[in-house]
This record gives C-alpha cells, sequence and structure tokens, in this order.
C-alpha cells in the first residue's frame, strides 16, 4: 500500500498527473493497484505522457506490471 501510494505522490507532484491509489479494504492486502480513468477529454497525446510516465515512475519504484 505504501508503494501504491508513493506512485501516485509521485505522479501528482512531479508530474501534475492525478492517478487514485486503490488499496485495503477496497482490494485485497497485497493487490494494490492505479485507478485510472481515461474521458473524451483526454487525447492521444496525453494518454502517450502517462504511459511514458508510469514507466518512469514504475521503474524507480520497481514495480512490477501486472498481467
Amino acid at each position: 500500500p505504501k508503494l501504491c501510494k508513493k506512485a501516485s505522490q509521485i505522479l501528482l507532484d512531479d508530474i501534475k498527473i492525478y492517478v487514485q491509489p486503490i488499496n485495503h479494504p477496497t482490494v485485497p492486502k497485497g493487490t494494490e493497484r492505479l485507478r485510472i480513468t481515461c474521458s473524451p477529454n483526454h487525447n492521444h497525446k496525453m494518454i502517450k505522457d502517462l504511459v511514458k510516465a508510469l514507466q518512469i515512475v514504475f521503474e524507480n519504484l520497481r514495480i512490477k506490471y501486472a498481467a
């Protein structure tokens, strides 16, 4: 849960992208995740920027990708 929250906070503080952390009790312990919500107002560039930001944050925090 700490890693999930930290990733969310880095995205918000450093990159200005809000991604909601989802932790226990909403999901079982050990299955924490980030909730990403896309809307019609998000364009292709914004989505590409989010993907790049996630790659950087995941690499820096050594977060494994889920299937």
